[in-house]
């Protein structure tokens, strides 16, 4: 198979404006067609917009308007929206192009031919919001999962596509392409509803019910139902049947798309390629929803988040790097801005820009923006070096396994690495003492620098160029390559390394009106600290010093976490604090087990034992808890294991 790579996001409906959810999803498969260019690869990246169908004539309608002048406003505020969050799409479909509307009709004739299309009568459960028939077991205590409405019961004639004859051969595509489907959840999910018999999918609307739609070219009575267009959006675009496109990237292809849409692309749209003879995709990757409030944003809930203004607010990049940071693909997220602004401060200001900051202003100091020659490197030269080229091999492999917030952790490893290793090296010290000694760290620096500048452009473009630009190199963003970063010292600068603003000022947050201070969250046990509102409205008892020096309180790191069976807020954690133990700690549901493995925190040690849920507890984890959430307290930079809170 040549080197290339085809990623596509959903055809978003133009039912209504775009929202965080959308942006997201868009955000993701911008950021692997940029990873897939660090590694050489040729890509193709599709997005667009679904214009057909009921929703759209009732929006239109509501708003005043034709069908055609309602998509053309809407559908132009997704294709503006994505270049101000920095998303390189190579092309922006319509299912109201001419051109795919012959590519449907064309499969439409060539599935009719086959066979596997037919006319009937069908009455059923109907969601209009879902604008596709229910079956009595999907719904949830008789409403709509995704629209909480019961269907309307529907009776018409229409044409249905033979799905059902499909369905043996779609379970055992799927069992021998056991990553047909990623993650592993959606994968059983679809065998799951795959046990039960397939129904046939009717895929029109008679005219006299919906005019807006493309026409079936076999019967001028009846539109395409909007899934038997919709889908057909990622073979059209690359000029099926014939296209050069086509033949060079669908083999390849790869969609993103969040959960709600997974039958429709992991059931309807793989039996509709078989039956027009064209091969299946190569993955479906779905990700999970972004909760606001407790619940999937909504426009009718009145909880959608718009992402540009907070692109506006605390920069495009930081946005970009908190929604591939904190949400695990797969899984469900919930958006909280406090948590923005968190991410922003730690990772981005207190890590990142500040080590960018600090060693380009020694650079410049030391050696006048000149990156000097290294001398013999020493173990933790090496080490740094070692470091650097490991990461290279976990990056490439996390990014392929769609494990994005782990390769961000893995980078930010590096990060930590390196400041650690200026605070331990002490150039300043150096530079008064040895400066032979001095080139061979900052060229370490340097190139430590180099690395994470390439390995955070798929997700930061913008600061990775930046940083490129500080470091004085010739080539910026896709130019270089991972293979170049495994040539270590091979790049030098081209112009002289300057020092510049920092990349992320930190954000001073407001405390929520009212707002007296930190809250605890061990409600269910003793594994995490409270500080709490109540407590800040009384008298609080004073101690002595002396007391406070018997608490025993260090840095920790959570080296395994699992839930407890049979509770709905307690985890197991497995922390190295100078000595390994087990804290049992109240975070279920406000971090996730990935998110805090590998996490430094706060430990109080010195607590007496106490089994919760039947594990013993030997500590407390210290968080606090306010309107927004449960927040763990952590240091504001990599502090070794064991080290004591003063």
């Amino acid at each position: 198979m040549s080197n290339t790579f085809y990623i596509t996001t959903p055809i978003y409906y133009v039912n209504a404006e775009p929202h965080l959810g959308h942006a997201y999803t868009t955000i993701v498969a911008d950021v692997l067609d940029r990873f897939y260019k660090l590694t050489g690869a040729e890509t193709f990246f599709l997005t667009g917009t679904d214009e057909h169908g009921d929703k759209i004539v009732a929006a239109a309608e509501k708003a005043g308007q034709s069908p055609e002048e309602y998509v053309d406003r809407i559908s132009q505020l997704f294709r503006s929206l994505w270049p101000k969050l920095n998303i390189g799409n190579d092309y922006f479909v319509r299912t109201t192009d001419p051109q795919h509307k012959e590519t449907v009709k064309y499969i439409l004739q060539r599935v009719k031919e086959n066979g596997d299309i037919y006319f009937s009568e069908y009455e059923g459960l109907y969601c209009f919001g879902c604008e596709r028939f229910y079956t009595e077991r999907e719904l949830v205590e008789g409403k709509c999962p995704d629209h909480q409405t019961e269907p309307q019961p529907i009776k018409e004639a229409n044409y249905f596509f033979r799905m059902s004859k499909y369905q043996d051969w779609l379970v055992d595509y799927i069992h021998q392409h056991p990553d047909f489907i990623r993650p592993k959840r959606y994968r059983n999910e679809v065998l799951s509803f795959l046990n039960e018999p397939l129904e046939d999918l009717c895929i029109s609307r008679p005219k006299s019910r919906l005019h807006w739609g493309i026409t079936l070219p076999f019967d001028e009575n009846f539109v395409t139902y909007v899934w038997f267009d919709a889908l057909i959006n990622y073979v059209s675009a690359l000029g099926y049947p014939d296209g050069g496109l086509f033949k060079r990237f669908w083999p390849v292809a790869q969609h993103i798309i969040a959960k709600d849409i997974l039958k429709p692309h992991g059931i309807y749209w793989p039996c509709m390629l078989k039956s027009a003879g064209i091969e299946p995709y190569q993955h479906l990757n779905v990700h999970g929803y972004w909760n606001v409030d407790e619940g999937k944003m909504s426009k009718s809930l009145g909880n959608v988040v718009r992402p540009l203004e907070l692109a506006d607010v605390y920069g495009l990049d930081a946005f970009r790097y908190f929604l591939l940071r904190d949400m695990v693909f797969g899984l469900d997220s919930e958006f909280n801005e406090q948590a923005l602004v968190a991410r922003i401060n730690a990772d981005l200001a207190n890590d990142l820009g500040n080590l960018v900051s600090r060693s380009l202003t020694m650079i410049q100091k030391y050696f006048k923006g000149v990156l000097p020659d290294p001398g013999v490197p020493e173990g933790t030269d090496e080490a740094v070096k070692d470091q650097a080229l490991a990461l290279i091999d976990q990056y490439e492999s996390l990014m392929k396994e769609l494990g994005f917030h782990k390769a961000l952790m893995a980078v930010w490893e590096l990060i930590g690495g390196l400041n650690k290793y200026i605070d331990t090296m002490a150039p300043w010290v150096l530079a008064k003492s040895d400066r032979e000694r001095l080139a061979t760290v900052m060229h370490h620096i340097f190139e430590g620098l180099r690395t994470i500048s390439v390995l955070i452009w798929p997700f930061m473009p913008e600061s990775a160029e930046k940083i490129q630009q500080q470091l004085g190199l010739a080539r910026k963003g896709s130019e270089i390559q991972l293979n170049d970063l495994r040539r270590w010292g091979e790049e030098r600068p081209v112009r002289p390394i300057i020092k510049a603003p920092a990349l992320f000022p930190r954000i001073e947050s407001k405390k929520p009106e009212g707002f007296p201070g930190g809250k605890g969250l061990a409600k269910e046990g003793r594994g995490t600290g409270e500080t709490g509102k109540k407590g800040a409205e009384k008298k609080m008892d004073r101690i002595s010093l002396e007391d406070f020096q018997k608490l025993d309180l260090r840095v920790a790191v959570i080296k395994e976490a699992e839930p407890i069976p049979g509770s709905k807020k307690l985890i197991k954690l497995t922390v190295d604090a100078g000595d390994e133990r087990t804290v049992v700690a109240g975070l279920k549901g406000h971090y996730s087990e990935q998110d805090l493995m590998g996490k430094q925190v706060l430990l109080l040690a010195n607590l007496e034992p106490v089994k919760l849920m039947g594990v013993e507890s030997r500590g407390m984890v210290l968080a606090a808890e306010d309107d927004t959430g449960i927040h763990l307290i952590v240091p504001d930079r990599e502090t070794v294991p064991g080290s004591s809170v003063k």
